[in-house]
């Protein structure tokens, strides 16, 4: 059996705020296919991205583990786990996070411009994630050019262009009508398959979780399926 790309055991969040404690997350058991789109559904709340942000390694659990391709994520100094980011993770947010006065082509190219990419390759990759998105010929177009969901394409684009092994998307069609944000679960399902690309979506949609190849519902902090 293949080893998950992701796993959390056990997992807990407990944040203190005013001197009361808040559990967002508690006592969550997760495992994270490579091709294989995962949806975490739940209310604003529920804790869906504290969860996010455990699986990336942008926050630290109060218990449990987070093993990234069988390394546990609290073993990882704080350069590592930078890296670990900047090379095996793409982030896709609801507000898109776009630079309005690049290009989409610019846009998608800068993460590896900053990780001092050589020139070459970040031109091949770059090209090949907007072809991937269907943006190829939107590439000299500011993303105020662009429609909502040519926008969220874009910022897909840019999650993938250093090939990661794991996307984390959180709530991105929360600004997108329905038609547009299905097209965007497809979308995230077709490259999950395609690029054999670990992908999980928090999302507050459930009827976006029929795309999904695996459903997780959380619930003040955990699993309720």
């Amino acid at each position: 059996m293949t080893e998950p790309l992701v796993s959390a055991r056990k997992l807990g969040r407990i944040f203190t705020l005013g001197g009361e404690k808040i559990r967002a997350v508690h006592d969550v058991d997760l495992d994270v296919d490579s091709g294989r789109l995962l949806v975490i559904t739940g209310r604003s709340g529920s804790g869906k991205t504290t969860l996010l942000n455990l699986l990336a390694g942008l926050d630290t659990p109060t218990s449990g583990t987070v093993y990234f391709q069988g390394e546990d994520l609290s073993k990882l100094s704080e350069w590592e786990l930078t890296q670990l980011r900047r090379r095996q993770i793409g982030f896709v947010f609801q507000s898109f996070g776009l630079l309005p006065l690049l290009s989409a082509y610019e846009n998608v190219e800068l993460p590896l411009r900053i990780g001092e990419w050589d020139m070459t390759e970040r031109h091949e990759r770059t090209e090949e994630s907007l072809e991937l998105v269907g943006l190829a010929d939107r590439a000299r177009h500011r993303p105020y050019e662009l429609s909502g969901g040519e926008q969220q394409r874009l910022a897909i684009a840019r999650a993938l262009v250093h090939r990661p092994s794991l996307i984390l998307a959180d709530e991105p069609t929360g600004e997108l009508d329905l038609a547009t944000g299905k097209a965007i679960f497809t979308l995230l399902k077709e490259i999950a398959t395609k690029e054999n690309v670990g992908v999980v979506v928090a999302t507050h949609d459930v009827a976006m979780a029929e795309i999904a190849d695996v459903t997780r519902q959380l619930s003040d902090g955990t699993f309720v399926d």
